[in-house]
């Protein structure tokens, strides 16, 4: 595994792998910071039938400005704690702060 660049993400090769703290039925879509070592997010989606994993993966595709089809679910389905891989991010702004 690759050297850590912060305790919530870090680089192997061109792709970026997120830990994230997911909070589903919040107010409004948002990253918040970092909470226990994860980047945490929280989503208007329910925790139900996925509908939170599948909102993270378009939210995070926003956000590193890539198509939906270079965010992947690697660890963390059924957790609240995720790992995400994001291949060849183009916008690098939330992790550069």
């Amino acid at each position: 595994m690759a050297k850590p660049e912060a305790p919530w993400y870090y680089w192997r090769d061109s792709a970026l792998y997120l830990h994230i703290y997911l909070q589903p039925r919040a107010s409004k879509n948002e990253i918040t910071g970092v909470h226990e070592d994860c980047l945490k997010v929280r989503l208007t989606a329910p925790p139900i039938e996925g509908r939170a994993n599948l909102a993270l993966l378009k939210y995070l595709a926003h956000c590193f400005k890539v198509a939906e089809r270079q965010v992947t679910l690697v660890k963390g389905e059924q957790s609240r704690k995720k790992w995400i891989r994001i291949d060849s991010p183009r916008d690098l702004s939330l992790i550069n702060t």
